[in-house]
């Protein structure tokens, strides 16, 4: 038994509080290990060495290198403390604070047993309840619709539909959102990301310079509000980008500090590192974007009120955080607070492309953008680096980096206003673009589809992954369209949504099981038609989804 490989962190991702009185416990061993039997003894903390309880964990998950125990507890006393037993042939190990050991001392336990003295209901991690059913549609508003003709169209440089650049304007805006929705409930969106709609002179709106305004190319707080309240009543959530991390050099705050220096009230909202010449902290190497200073408590009360406001007057219901990960931990920890105490299930969503257990703790993000499942999608389908076994042990890897509360508000993608299409990664492969449609509502977390794929929309790194919508497709179905509505109507569903998640390899195939429902896919990156199954629905490709024998889907010429 390989003693360097065992793992177990009370209170962390290895042993979290799912209820009041409901905990789950992870143990890691090596991938290689195969106990007879693995248990977890516990008790309550003050009758722990008269009084004990045994539970069986199950071998959950495995990755490269790792093998996962699990087993979740209703507890009668929440002074819980326990310790493992790991049972090889007629050898029991125990494993506690001291790590691994041939005998354990029960009565002398309050020194070395694990423990969560108390589960207190605040520092449980709540869940976003929505987010267990949330199919998302990413919109850069820019290039999503036109719905205002009659608006100022000075400032458009191209047609609807060329290949744009960095400096194109093709004249989106958030009342051609708002004459979409429907179409966009038939594809089955329950929940829609947009990129930033406020004051700007940009074409993405990330150069913020009135948080407190719509850009103007996009409308006004009126369509915005037509916007949300529509999107509402058809039982659709709007989350919002937030740009906290940075703004405008146009902002008037740091206008004021361009021109007074350090006479300026406003002097530490930004963090200057010379005074002649100016030079400060930015977004990346962007001196237009000046970096906010949210180590300054009056930067927070700003950010947070800004945040707040767009809540209370216009009910959205989540905030998308960019570049998130630069932003003081500090600071989001006020942040959560704050839109929590106005709105509990306001969804926070980071834009951290590395693991981000630190955030993901329950006193900052309910979620991040999950760029590793990208990744690990990209290994697979686009760039060959990875086979079933690994793709499997690798996303086995990425859901045991957080707790199964955060697993299942994840923000799953495939592709973003920030990296090439899918479809362009692959080769333009249809097939390869179902199959990780597939892939991507049967992980764990919210699905989120970037505008235009359902229409097998291609484009490479920025801008040409932001091209303009094709309205002409709008009513030509496809098997990508059928596909996306059949998943969602699975997603949609609470039994999908709360089902257990098994992610392993077999025969040369992924396997992933969500209860009764199987997704096969084979190394090729096509989803595996079992023999017993039947297509539901056939155009072109067979794509559908069954509960017969335990199958999920296939994807078969016809």
């Amino acid at each position: 038994m390989n003693e360097n490989a065992i793992l177990h962190i009370p209170e962390s991702k290895f042993c979290f509080a799912l209820k009041s009185n409901e905990i789950c416990l992870r143990l890691r061993v090596s991938k290689l290990d195969f106990p007879d039997k693995v248990r977890v003894v516990y008790g309550g903390k003050y009758s722990y060495a008269l009084t004990r309880e045994f539970a069986e964990m199950q071998r959950q998950s495995e990755d490269r290198l790792f093998a996962y125990y699990t087993v979740t507890l209703k507890l009668s006393d929440v002074r819980f403390v326990y310790v493992f037993e790991i049972t090889y042939g007629d050898k029991v190990y125990y494993y506690s604070e001291d790590g691994l050991s041939e005998k354990f001392d029960f009565e002398l336990s309050y020194y070395n047993c694990f423990q969560y003295a108390y589960i207190n209901e605040c520092d449980i991690i709540k869940s976003v309840e929505w987010m267990k059913t949330a199919t998302f549609y990413q919109i850069f508003v820019e290039r999503f619709n036109m719905g205002n003709r009659d608006k100022d169209k000075s400032y458009i440089n191209m047609q609807w539909g060329d290949i744009p650049n960095p400096k194109s304007f093709a004249g989106g805006d958030i009342k051609g959102i708002t004459e979409k929705l429907s179409y966009l409930k038939n594809l089955g969106i329950n929940a829609l990301y947009l990129t930033p709609v406020f004051r700007s002179v940009s074409n993405h709106k990330y150069d913020i310079s009135d948080y407190y305004d719509i850009d103007g190319q996009f409308g006004n707080k009126e369509q915005l509000r037509e916007l949300i309240d529509k999107a509402h009543s058809m039982g659709i959530r709007v989350v919002l980008d937030a740009v906290f991390n940075h703004c405008s050099e146009n902002l008037s705050q740091f206008q004021d500090v361009l021109k007074k220096g350090r006479k300026s009230e406003f002097y530490d909202w930004f963090i200057i590192t010379n005074d002649e010449p100016l030079e400060y902290e930015c977004f990346a190497a962007c001196a237009y974007m000046p970096k906010f200073n949210t180590s300054n408590p009056e930067v927070c009360r700003y950010l947070i009120d800004i945040a707040t406001y767009w809540i209370k007057e216009f009910d959205i219901d989540g905030w998308r955080l960019d570049v998130s990960d630069e932003v003081s931990h500090d600071f989001w920890r006020q942040f959560r607070k704050a839109v929590k105490a106005v709105k509990p299930d306001c969804v926070l969503i980071g834009e951290n492309w590395h693991d981000a257990n630190i955030y993901l703790r329950g006193d900052q993000f309910d979620s991040i953008m999950n760029y590793a499942f990208t990744k690990a999608c990209l290994d697979f389908y686009a760039f060959g680096e990875f086979n079933a076994q690994s793709i499997a042990d690798k996303l086995n890897e990425i859901l045991m980096r957080n707790t199964d509360t955060i697993n299942g508000m994840m923000l799953n993608l495939l592709d973003t206003h920030d990296t090439h299409r899918f479809l362009t990664r692959v080769n333009g492969d249809r097939d390869k673009l179902m199959s990780a449609l597939a892939l991507t509502y049967f992980f764990p977390g919210a699905p989120c589809i970037y505008y235009g794929t359902e229409n097998a929309m291609e484009g490479g790194y920025d801008p040409d992954c932001r091209r303009t919508f094709d309205w002409t497709l709008e009513n030509k179905d496809s098997p990508v369209k059928s596909l996306i509505r059949t998943l969602a109507s699975l997603k949609h569903s609470e039994d999908f949504a709360s089902a257990a998640v098994r992610i392993y390899s077999e025969n040369g195939l992924l396997v992933v099981e969500r209860g009764i429902y199987k997704l096969t896919v084979n190394e090729s990156g096509e989803n595996k038609k079992h023999s017993s199954a039947k297509p539901v629905a056939a155009n072109g490709y067979g794509a559908g989804i069954l509960k017969n024998g335990g199958f999920i889907a296939e994807r078969t010429k016809y």
